[in-house]
């Protein structure tokens, strides 16, 4: 559970979860189960020794030794089937739902005429729930959550953009941990744009991002859910490549507002490793806030990935700004910084060891290693500008090649125009892949290491829909 320590805004955290019992008479467990099904916000608890019901045997005989056949999504009848008649007409949508209902109902606890499951329900979610089982003749009781189990996680939902598949693709963040959704995305679309950058490349994948949001084509329907990204990572590389002068490659047509990267390769990796360097900073700081989140502020302290880690990275960069700047001051308190950071995490290093001379030893090994990763890491955004460079001395190549045919008069426009229209596809299909892999390189290995620590356990609720219309529910 997240600890109270450090109380944050719930928008910063994943959605709280509330531990509950549903609690209805023996005759209502069926119905009462039906409609958490429909609801779809329960994680009921499973008993994993329960063996199959009377509908799983029926399911099983029809989808035989062979794996299921092509059948429905599952599906629950309102009032108790005949299974017998399932079974004959190979309702297997209809004998899932009931499979499914079966074994949750097989985790009840029944005492005389009541029954009782348990389970993890969002805080805001529980009106809802105990409106519905109150119409089954139950009740939906909060209960203490038991002493070392943590709730699942269910990142914040959006209706309309969310980035939470790039987090979960990496893994389930901590319940106690921050929701690094927005902020991840807004990263990742930024890294992309910089090694992306170019005004007519990025409106390729706005109108595609479109294309995506209104489901065309159809073979890419699955794919819906990832047009944010797609569409975020055009207009952050619209943006750069109006910094850098860039439409469809050095064409002329826009004025270079920043720097055209080919002619100011030293600036860009300057750039590009100093915006790293935030960007790791804001990463150990929300590191930071989960290391005492999930273990205290004792844990939080000593902790790499933690407040000695950001300490010690603040550090860093103060000596390396005092440098650039001539300014000594800022210099000797940035070593006087990162010593102690580095000195507390040596210390939490040391009391993770058995002691000793081996202790000491493995201590040393262990930080030398944080040294080393946290240079690494910081010069590995070196990337964001040579993929950048690639990016454009690519289009210049083909825009260089288009100019130069066309030099040659009107019976070589047409082949002109092919070798940009080949060209550019080739670049921008190479570049996009590129950029796309390299951004989430970035984003796992240098930010999300050192966000999480722990890994959470996924929220998954029940949901069955019902086969007949809500309003078919019977009243009591």
């Amino acid at each position: 559970m997240p600890l109270p320590e450090m109380p944050l805004p719930e928008g910063m955290t994943p959605v709280r979860m509330r531990r509950v019992a549903v609690v209805v008479p023996r005759a209502a467990l069926r119905d009462a189960l039906v409609r958490i099904a429909e609801t779809g916000c329960v994680e009921l608890d499973r008993v994993e020794e329960t063996g199959p019901g009377p509908a799983a045997l029926r399911l099983h005989r029809i989808q035989g030794p062979g794996g299921p056949e092509t059948a429905g999504p599952a599906a629950l009848a309102v009032a108790p089937p005949d299974l017998d008649r399932l079974e004959d007409h190979r309702e297997t949508g209809l004998l899932a739902g009931e499979a499914q209902l079966e074994e949750r109902a097989g985790g009840a606890v029944r005492q005389g005429e009541v029954s009782a499951l348990a389970g993890w329900c969002p805080a805001g979610e529980l009106p809802r729930v105990a409106e519905r089982l109150a119409a089954a003749g139950g009740a939906l009781l909060p209960l203490p959550v038991p002493r070392g189990t943590d709730p699942p996680t269910l990142l914040r939902p959006s209706a309309r953009v969310s980035f939470t598949p790039l987090v979960t693709t990496y893994g389930t963040p901590a319940y106690a941990d921050l929701d690094p959704s927005w902020p991840a995305g807004l990263a990742y679309i930024a890294m992309f744009g910089i090694m992306f950058g170019d005004v007519g490349h990025g409106a390729l994948l706005l109108f595609g991002a479109l294309a995506l949001r209104l489901g065309r084509p159809r073979r890419l329907a699955p794919l819906r859910r990832l047009w944010p990204f797609l569409a975020g990572a055009g207009l952050a590389a619209m943006l750069a490549g109006a910094a850098y002068g860039e439409f469809f490659g050095p064409t002329g047509l826009l004025p270079v507002l920043w720097l055209a990267p080919l002619h100011s390769p030293a600036r860009l990796l300057t750039a590009a490793v100093v915006f790293g360097a935030g960007v790791l900073a804001l990463a150990h700081a929300a590191g930071a806030v989960n290391r005492v989140r999930e273990g205290g502020w004792a844990a939080g302290l000593y902790a790499a990935s933690g407040i000695a880690g950001l300490l010690f990275y603040l550090g860093l960069a103060l000596v390396a700004a005092g440098l650039v700047r001539h300014v000594p001051s800022a210099a000797v308190a940035g070593a006087t910084l990162a010593l102690a950071g580095l000195a507390l995490v040596a210390l939490g290093l040391f009391r993770a060891t058995a002691g000793g001379g081996a202790g000491l030893a493995e201590t040393g090994v262990r930080l030398f290693d944080v040294v080393v990763r946290t240079g690494t890491n910081t010069l590995s955004f070196a990337r964001l500008a040579a993929f950048g460079l690639t990016h454009a001395a690519l289009a210049d190549l083909v825009w260089r090649g288009t100019t130069g045919l066309a030099a040659h008069g009107p019976a070589w426009w047409a082949g002109a125009a092919l070798l940009f229209a080949v060209g550019t596809a080739l670049s921008f299909g190479l570049e996009a892949l590129v950029a796309g892999v390299q951004a989430l390189r970035l984003e796992f290995y240098e930010i999300f290491s050192r966000l999480f620590d722990t890994e959470g356990r996924p929220f998954r609720p029940w949901h069955v829909p019902p086969a007949e219309p809500a309003d078919a529910f019977p009243r009591r």
